[in-house]
């Protein structure tokens, strides 16, 4: 790039804040705005950064406004559009770029691996980067969560072996939102799942299933013989890992291949039982068995999110079968995917960032096979006003399988209230008799009073925040019990 410095508008989201931190490790002078202070900011500016939380255009700093020509402006798409700093340097006709802009620069710049679906994609993208680091490959990855194993959204690896494959390996997310997996051009991709979102952008759920379909176009030819992969018997002019029950029409160029459970797909998982609290399986690969696997995730879900990760990690590149059993059972996840945050055998509270209606349903499903026994609470925060209205069946639905249902707000995000749309409306589509409307403080009193045995906490906006004063509270309990 041909710029000295870098401005982020919205510097604290998760996928600026990745990017943010690679432009500071190759040396870029970076700063930027964002509306509040957040663990990613303060970690962002003890690594370097300058932020501020000032979004008036003399809160710019004075390094950028006298060498605009300089700054790469760098936009995330949940800054309004009437952000002051934003008007300003529109009118100044600065450069600014969309962040998925900035990441498909970088990425064609190396071998890039990205996942893309509607669910499953921050798990399997940060697994994929664990099973990396665990077979002492390098590679950098740009991730959309905190990865429990490394405690970051931003990975890099320089100290271990570069895999023949034409360029330093590069794991990314493939976001559907705003299309911005559009400005992506991998050498492999994962599609994981296509259930429709985002219909104020996309209109309807046949153009959101043809935007994967164009994606899958911009994967790119491998350059032949130049970018050979070891399990491979002739290089492959590009490649995708499909899971098993999506239909969808791929151009010629593309190998894919399908993973799932069943015998239909060429990487399948079979024998899956849970031992000792693990989901377990044995990896076949075209009907051969290759070897049995302990998956330190919970859930069906994430057995085939391991087989996604597996089948580019080792039916495409390669990699060893006793490293990567090692990098599958030592897998922690990411923050706010199926983490528990509380386990014992008195009391299980599991945080995560379901917000579709399908996500619910999986890790519904996942706790219920784990805990076939136990009632199992639910506190859920609605995202946006449009999915809300958009998937409010699904979303009653899921929400009537939980035995105790707590229903919190609708968190606006980026959105105007839709009239009529709010969660008074959504709770009494939900066929549940034990279910109620409350604010965060709220149903921290409730908690207190009433713990839950096994509790979902569960939602992609500000619920976050309720987190850690729910663990201090079963913290507390578990002392008063012992």
């Amino acid at each position: 790039m041909d710029f000295e410095q870098a401005y982020f508008l919205g510097i604290g989201g998760i996928g600026m804040s990745a990017i943010a931190r690679y432009l500071l490790q190759i040396g870029m002078p970076v700063m930027g705005y964002d509306k509040t202070p957040s663990p990613l900011t303060e970690a962002l500016v003890a690594e370097g950064a300058e932020i501020t939380f000032d979004d008036t255009v003399a809160a710019l700093p004075q390094r950028v406004t006298t060498h605009l020509d300089k700054t790469l402006f760098i936009l995330t798409p949940a800054i309004p559009k009437n952000h002051p700093q934003w008007v300003w340097l529109q009118e100044q006709k600065a450069t600014i770029l969309k962040r998925s802009e900035v990441l498909g620069s970088i990425a064609r710049n190396g071998f890039s691996i990205a996942v893309a679906g509607t669910h499953g994609k921050t798990t399997t993208s940060t697994l994929v980067a664990h099973l990396l680091n665990t077979c002492n490959i390098n590679f950098t990855a740009f991730l959309g969560g905190i990865s429990s194993n490394f405690g970051s959204n931003y990975i890099r690896k320089t100290d271990g072996i570069n895999l023949p494959v034409g360029g330093e390996i590069i794991v990314l997310e493939a976001d559907e939102f705003d299309r911005s997996f559009h400005r992506l051009n991998p050498d492999l991709a994962i599609i994981t799942a296509m259930d429709p979102d985002h219909l104020d952008i996309y209109g309807t759920p046949e153009a959101f299933s043809q935007a994967f379909a164009d994606f899958t176009k911009l994967i790119r030819a491998w350059g032949g013989a130049e970018k050979p992969l070891p399990s491979t018997e002739k290089p492959h002019g590009a490649a995708l890992m499909l899971h098993e029950s999506l239909s969808l029409n791929t151009p010629p160029h593309v190998l894919t291949y399908r993973y799932g459970l069943q015998s239909t797909a060429q990487v399948q998982a079979k024998n899956v039982a849970i031992q000792q609290g693990d989901f377990c399986f044995d990896l076949l690969l075209n009907e051969k068995t290759i070897a049995p696997f302990r998956c330190g995730l919970p859930g069906h879900h994430n057995v085939q999110n391991a087989l996604a990760a597996l089948g580019v990690c080792y039916a495409f590149l390669g990699l060893p079968i006793d490293a990567l059993q090692q990098g599958i059972a030592s897998y922690k996840g990411a923050k706010r995917r199926f983490e528990y945050i509380h386990k014992t055998t008195n009391y299980v509270v599991i945080d995560d960032y379901a917000h579709h209606p399908e996500e619910l349903n999986a890790i519904i499903g996942s706790v219920k096979t784990l805990y076939p026994d136990k009632k199992i609470t639910g506190i859920f925060q609605p995202h946006l006003f449009s999915r809300t209205q958009d998937f409010a069946e699904g979303f009653a639905a899921s929400l009537s399988a939980l035995d105790q249902l707590y229903l919190m707000e609708i968190y606006p995000a980026r959105e105007l209230p839709i009239p009529g749309v709010d969660s008074t409306w959504l709770l009494s589509l939900v066929n549940n008799p034990h279910k109620a409307l409350v604010t965060p403080s709220g149903v921290l009193e409730i908690i207190k009073h009433n713990p839950a045995e096994v509790l979902l906490i569960l939602g992609a906006g500000d619920i976050d925040r309720i987190v850690q004063p729910i663990q201090t509270l079963y913290h507390e309990l578990e002392t008063r019990i012992q």
